[in-house]
């Protein structure tokens, strides 16, 4: 395990089905909302979007996230929240870790088996 992965039981969650290839995910189901946990081994841009409410958490690493017209550095121990509907776009750098919340309990499915 490198440091900036997350332990054998997260990896064991259902891996999430994300559209960027270099990051890779975890979900824990909720009825009420859905947890991601997140990680990348290579800096990733992801393109503008919206959806529900979603707060997360840096465990590792950085990111660069452009909430509506701001943009801001966010470090280990750094929180964000995105309001619902708010357009985001953001920036994970090589060995970033987060772990994202969020209101949608359908926000990812979960990747089918090959």
């Amino acid at each position: 395990m490198k440091s900036h992965d997350f332990p054998e039981f997260i990896q064991n969650l259902p891996e999430a089905d994300l559209p960027v290839d270099t990051v890779h995910g975890w979900l824990l189901n909720g009825e009420n909302g859905q947890v991601l946990f997140i990680q990348t081994d290579e800096t990733t841009k992801i393109p503008e979007h919206k959806h529900g409410d979603q707060w997360g958490i840096v465990v590792e690493g950085e990111l660069e996230l452009t909430i509506g017209d701001k943009t801001g550095i966010y470090r280990q121990g750094d929180s964000y929240n995105i309001p619902a509907g708010t357009p985001h776009k953001a920036v994970l750098h090589k060995g970033f870790r987060a772990l994202d919340i969020f209101a949608d309990k359908d926000r990812y499915k979960t990747k089918s088996k090959k």
